[in-house]
């Protein structure tokens, strides 16, 4: 960890431009090598998710609906405005970037520009550039060997008191799980005149899973407990309402405005009125770390026919395999199930309450059902998801005068993306296998009578452990979706060192440079599903677009090595960019000022304008389903009145009729409809930086850098959070926020297959981020003893401002997390390593100390945009700090064993109530915040010959 503001690089993410001395106007902070060795990284994005310029974004250690990527979010901008480059190139599509694409033990470097390189790089570099600088000149054989795994022990006494309260399974009090293996084999040659090399690689890594039943933090999900008028000072193991002996909620006949009712659970065919004593605990079963296997493989070359022609490309691919898993599947509630009155399986006692006087007819009635099967050949859910990824490049480069070189090349990729979902019960089969007829004393599907569905099994809900395991294989039916992400990027430009041609400012040494050039990029998504996806609700998609650009930079210094003067230069540089789908060219441009007064102290800042035009997935991306944490206040349990009034409940569609009768989300979990909008345009951004750098004389060995950061994006492309919807639709009537919701019409409940607010894309208000980065390095020699370095990365966020919609106010997420900010975003943030080298260089020791300062929940808040069910106990997550120890010795010439231990103290991550949970919660806390899985253990070894 380091800042890359020192002068001498020849090459600076952030600009095109190649010259001695050149240096970052930006602010520019690099994760080396040693870092990732250090944390015994071997998924790059947890490195990156350290660094205080980042907010975590996908990971593993996500489930319930990852789609299996890893993602990074520079600013909290989102991972769509921020590029990744390999070696100075885009990785991949930009909707399709995954970070374990990249082959971790080749990184020589991670560049992380956070002031905005859309004219640079393209608009997508709103919020930055992370360039991976991986090893593509190797002379020998490298091999990098690394086992790890977690060890915790479950020692959290208020997490296990409140599941012993339930009547729950404790976690074991030590365990060691989550076992990463990661292989990896470099080899590479010059050619014998030297002219060239060819580098290639080859890697495996397997990852287990973490089960949140092994955590005592997310053995069961945290409800809300201990209700005061201030709000809950407790919490409580919950779970949910479709539970294991089944739950039933008639929405015709005689039962319909007469609650809920459940199986009782001696197994006896027997309904009783339904409370919280039922509901399920559905977090064991899922993943706290999904398991994943990875195959990497690629090759570098390049050669120099002449100095003024160097060919080079590089093929690299990528297999990833990985599973989330979930809570066994249900007949889920939202879904309008029929029953028939002759049903064999129903009782007396069960058909009187369903069906009165029809009881015994041929008569039906319509409704809920919140039955899961979790006894038996019950299993749990698991989402296959497999990335296959290819991407190719080539081309030539060169000097073909004196400081004018060329660059001319073209990149091909390709990202193939198949998810299987498995064990999922089809509410279509089921509701045909719950139709039951006897036929001389054979419970018989009615599908099979009138020949409609000869498959179907009769399905017995009417007791706990009913169901066959024939009934079981029918209605599990597995759906499959499978995606292709293309992009094609054809790129060529010239530069130029005029210095050496004389063109040069009077006052200057150094000449004018300059770089010109052209893009052209095509980008294609296609998203296709089987019968059953469709059936189900997932929605076929295909778009594709293209964009030709001209770009141009332009470096001028002014002033050299004169008094007050070391260096005054200026920088500015300007894109055009005519996409297929937009009507007008859009400008993207930047002007940056650099004046160094001595070689102590250097002055920095830019502006860039960006116009970024929506990718192709935010424009095509299929729209669907899905579930979301948030509480429906127009729903209550029966005696219980709802917290929102009728009045504020009408706003959001419900009738007089449905207040006071609408069945609660199960487990806070209401449905969100997602995906792309095709009616996008584009968003504008503006972004200031202003900085110094620090290196004086007077303390030799000394680097410090402060940075001045502002980002406004106008005409946000995002979607509104689900739980924002609904506390601005009850609490202000906004008619915007209160035309999202889309009420089930019989029910009135905002989840199952009609009830769901609408979460797509769309154009927003805007976001603001601002804030102060601090970097500084320090070594001091001991002499004999060897010698310290320190390394120091913090920011202090000073705005998170979101505008929902123009001119409908603003609120400022600094120091909050919850529903509307989501993940806790503190005012500071840090990172700080202490390294001790001995003498002789044989051996280190490494102490990193990481920090994120305290937050406060949303909820509380007296913003309006905030205001929700308040919590005492989750109203403040204290500040964190994190140790970790890790240590390298050269057992000999070109091997390196090294070792450590993250999170060395294995604290515990915060618990948090489920339903305050938002994007990337999972197991009752932030896990990519905090460590998740407790203490981590790793040893690895390094051999080059």
């Amino acid at each position: 960890m380091s800042d890359a503001s020192a002068e001498g690089d020849v090459v600076i993410t952030g600009t095109r431009l190649q010259r001695p001395n050149l240096a970052s106007n930006s602010p520019l902070a690099v994760v080396d090598a040693a870092e990732i060795r250090y944390q015994g990284a071997v998924q790059i994005e947890n490195v990156l998710n350290r660094l205080p310029q980042v907010t975590p974004d996908s990971n593993e250690n996500a489930s319930n609906g990852s789609d299996g990527t890893a993602r990074v979010n520079l600013r909290n901008l989102g991972s769509n405005r921020n590029l990744i480059l390999i070696n100075g190139q885009r990785m991949l599509p930009v909707q399709a970037n995954d970070l374990n694409f990249v082959p971790t033990a080749l990184i020589k470097r991670a560049d992380v520009v956070t002031g905005g390189a859309s004219a640079v790089y393209g608009s997508d570099a709103i919020s930055g550039v992370i360039n991976f600088i991986l090893r593509d000149d190797l002379e020998g054989i490298r091999t990098d060997v690394q086992y790890g795994f977690a060890q915790h022990t479950n020692d959290n006494d208020y997490a296990r008191r409140i599941q012993t309260n339930a009547n729950y399974r404790l976690a074991n009090r030590n365990v060691l799980d989550g076992q990463k293996l990661d292989v990896n084999v470099a080899f590479g040659t010059n050619f014998p005149d030297g002219r060239g090399n060819v580098t290639a690689y080859f890697g495996y890594r397997d990852t287990k899973p973490v089960l949140q039943a092994n955590r005592d933090v997310s053995a069961c999900a945290a409800d809300p407990a201990g209700f005061t008028a201030k709000g809950n000072t407790d919490l409580a193991c919950g779970g949910s309402s479709n539970n294991p002996y089944g739950l039933f909620d008639p929405q015709t006949g005689p039962s319909a405005d007469l609650g809920r009712f459940n199986n009782t659970k001696d197994g006896a065919r027997t309904w009783v009125p339904y409370d919280s004593s039922f509901r399920y605990n559905y977090a064991p079963l899922n993943y706290f770390q999904r398991n994943d296997t990875r195959y990497t493989a690629g090759a570098f070359a390049k050669y120099e026919v002449t100095p003024a022609i160097e060919a080079y490309g590089s093929v690299m691919f990528m297999d990833d395999h990985t599973n989330s898993q979930i809570a066994p599947s249900a007949l889920f509630q939202g879904y309008t199930y029929t029953v028939n009155c002759d049903n064999p399986f129903l009782s007396a006692q069960q058909g009187n309450i369903l069906c009165g006087s029809a009881y015994g007819t041929s008569a039906t009635q319509d409704l809920y059902i919140g039955y899961r099967p979790v006894a038996g050949n019950a299993r749990p859910r698991r989402d296959d998801l497999r990335h296959t990824d290819y991407r190719f490049s080539g081309g030539i480069r060169g000097q073909i005068a004196d400081g004018i070189r060329y660059d001319a090349n073209a990149l091909f990729s390709t990202v193939l993306y198949n998810e299987t979902y498995e064990n999922d019960i089809d509410p279509s089969r089921a509701n045909r296998a719950i139709q039951v007829v006897n036929v001389n004393g054979v419970p018989t599907c009615k599908s099979v009578v009138d020949r409609s569905d000869m498959q179907c099994v009769p399905l017995d809900i009417f007791r706990y452990n009913g169901i066959s395991d024939a009934a079981f294989n029918y209605i599990y039916a597995p759906t499959s979706t499978r995606g292709v992400d293309k992009e094609t990027v054809l790129s060529g430009n010239i530069s130029a060192d005029l210095g050496t041609y004389g063109v040069k400012s009077p006052f200057a040494d150094s000449g004018v440079g300059f770089v010109l050039g052209f893009e052209h990029r095509y980008e294609s998504l296609e998203f296709k599903a089987d019968a059953l996806a469709v059936q189900k609700g997932t929605t076929q998609t295909s778009g594709r677009f293209s964009v030709n650009e001209l770009f141009a930079e332009l470096e001028v210094p002014l002033i050299e090595n004169r008094p007050f003067f070391k260096d005054l230069s200026v920088n500015a540089g300007y894109r055009g960019s005519d996409y297929s789908n937009l009507s007008k060219i859009v400008s993207t441009y930047k002007a940056e000022l650099s004046w160094a007064p001595s070689s102590d102290i250097r002055f920095r800042g830019s502006y860039n304008r960006a116009i970024r035009a929506p990718n192709v997935s935010e424009l095509f991306s299929p729209q669907s389903n899905g579930n979301v944490n948030a509480k429906d206040p127009c729903a209550n349990d029966p005696g219980v009145s709802p917290t929102a009034s009728l009045a504020q409940c009408q706003r959001s569609g419900v009738t007089a009729a449905q207040y006071g009768r609408i069945a609660p989300c199960p487990s806070d979990q209401c449905t969100g409809r997602g995906g792309g909008n095709p009616l996008l345009k584009p968003e504008e951004a503006d972004t200031y930086t202003a900085g110094v750098v620090l290196t004086p004389s007077f303390i030799k060995r000394l680097t410090l850098s402060v940075d001045y950061f502002d980002i406004k994006v106008k005409g946000y492309i995002g979607s509104i959070p689900v739980s924002q919807t609904i506390s601005q639709c009850i609490a202000t009537g906004n008619p915007f926020f209160c035309s999202l919701f889309q009420r089930d019409p019989r029910s009135g409940i905002i989840f199952g297959d009609q009830g769901y607010i609408v979460s797509t894309t769309q154009n927003t208000g805007s976001l603001r981020t601002s804030g102060l980065d601090i970097t500084g390095s320090y070594t001091q020699p001991l002499g004999a003893f060897g010698r310290v370095n320190i390394d120091f990365l913090g920011t202090r966020l000073r705005k998170l401002v979101t505008e929902p919609l123009p001119g409908l106010g603003s609120y400022d997420c600094v120091g909050f997390f919850g529903p509307t900010c989501g993940q806790p975003q503190p005012k500071w943030k840090h990172q700080a390593r202490f390294t001790w080298s001995d003498a002789a260089s044989v051996g280190t020791i490494s102490l990193n100390w990481r920090y994120t300062g305290g937050t406060n929940l949303t909820n509380n808040s007296t913003i309006a945009d905030f205001a929700s069910d308040p919590s005492i106990i989750n109203a403040r997550i204290k500040a964190y700090s994190y140790f970790d120890l890790a240590g390298t010795v050269k057992v000999q010439k070109g091997i390196v064993f090294r070792a450590g231990v993250n999170n060395l103290l294995d604290k515990d991550p915060p618990l948090i109530q489920s339903g305050l949970l938002a994007s990337f919660g999972n197991g009752n806390t932030y896990p990519g915040v905090y460590d998740a899985v407790g203490r981590t253990v790793f040893i690895g070894l390094t051999a080059e010959f």
